[in-house]
């Protein structure tokens, strides 16, 4: 039988409205998935690096027999004041008792007692790495080792609080990640007064599958949001690529970093992620993930990404004075935190502006939300050695 003009057309319309209504749903239930699939690595473009620096995850050998030995020496009392920090952290957070398999998070400032341990474990571990270096005593390598071995032997995966964001894991395991790595670079590769921390090939090795897992599940899982997000994740990415030695890996997070630098901080310094916010940490969170995915690729030899839009991380920064001086939104103020990336950027750059920031609140220690690796004034103001 022939179908009319209308026939035709109606069910044309009906069969587009019911492929978009399935369009929808899958875009839904997309949006509920906890677990993504794993996300291997590549990528179109040509890794610069052939080989990597070690230990280089904002340390090198050199930098840290620096610091160790201005404080050793204790005519520093500059040097010394910094890596009080270091001590700081380490009496004010037990040495872990328990680690978990499932670490379950959530988004806008939830917490779980498994979202805690693994961020505050994550900075101690760097924390005991560092008093190793300084001391050569092996009890603090030991600490350290044994809670990258605690998480790396337990954790399977994460899980998500009810209405929280189903991608929340992405952002939490690129925020802990590197500060695992770095505790993990110097384990591996310093020596301290000429001895290793005797960290053993086997755990080293499932160390690397912890690292492997929570990148292919969940950093690679990022969303295209262009914000801290996305800053964080090539930072995490380029750390993981250099404990791994795999140039693809750091590549793609240098990619990251790169393409996202002059999304996120405008051709004149301006953030919108700042009042978009509406507080004085997320537009933080960017700066410091772009100063120390920048501090990593300069100590493997390319400054690129300090000089990058005519040095468009600093002009970052200047935002941030203007913004801890009342602009635009008027959210930060003096005595709202500075994160430790201003340090590491102060080093490279040298200018008033940042100089004024890291003075707020000298010596810097850690993140107040335990986000991001500290102790940048021990390891790295006034250390050309880098």
């Amino acid at each position: 039988m022939r179908k009319n003009g209308k026939t035709l057309y109606a069910g044309i319309a009906l069969l587009a409205l019911s492929t978009l209504m399935l369009k929808c749903k899958k875009q839904d239930e997309s949006a509920q998935v906890q677990n993504p699939s794993p996300k291997e690595e590549s990528t179109v473009n040509v890794a610069a690096i052939t080989t990597f620096v070690h230990p280089s995850i904002l340390n090198t050998q050199a930098s840290l027999d620096q610091v160790a030995a201005e404080v050793n020496g204790g005519n520093d009392p500059v040097r010394l004041a910094a890596y009080n920090k270091v001590l700081d952290y380490i009496n004010q957070n037990a040495l872990p008792t328990q680690f978990y398999a499932t670490v379950t998070v959530g988004s806008n400032g939830a917490t779980t007692a498994s979202k805690s341990q693994i961020r505050k474990d994550a900075i101690l571990a760097y924390a005991l790495a560092l008093r190793w270096a300084k001391t050569g005593n092996s009890t603090y390598a030991q600490q350290a080792i044994a809670i990258l071995n605690g998480w790396s032997y337990t954790f399977q995966n994460y899980a998500v609080l009810s209405g929280s964001n189903a991608l929340q894991p992405s952002l939490e395991a690129s925020w802990t990640t590197p500060s695992f790595v770095a505790a993990a670079e110097i384990l591996r590769y310093y020596k301290a007064f000429g001895n290793g921390s005797g960290w053993a090939d086997a755990d080293i090795n499932q160390f690397k599958n912890y690292i492997n897992l929570v990148k292919n599940n969940y950093i690679n899982n990022t969303p295209e949001y262009n914000n801290n997000w996305n800053a964080s994740a090539g930072y995490a990415r380029m750390c993981i690529g250099i404990f791994l030695d795999n140039t693809t890996v750091y590549q793609n997070g240098y990619n990251i970093i790169q393409s996202h630098l002059p999304i996120i901080i405008q051709s004149n310094g301006t953030i919108p992620e700042y009042c978009d916010r509406d507080d004085c940490v997320h537009f933080q969170y960017s700066l410091t993930a772009f100063a120390y995915a920048a501090e990593l690729a300069r100590i493997q030899g390319d400054n690129s990404l300090f000089t990058q839009g005519s040095n468009l991380l600093s002009k970052g920064y200047d935002y941030m004075l203007s913004a801890y001086n009342g602009a635009d939104c008027a959210v930060c103020n003096t005595s709202s935190p500075v994160f430790p990336g201003t340090e590491v950027a102060y080093n490279y750059y040298k200018t008033a502006n940042l100089k004024t920031l890291r003075e707020l609140q000298d010596p810097l220690g850690w993140p107040n939300d335990r986000t991001f690796l500290g102790f940048t004034s021990y390891t790295h103001f006034n250390v050309p050695s880098l």
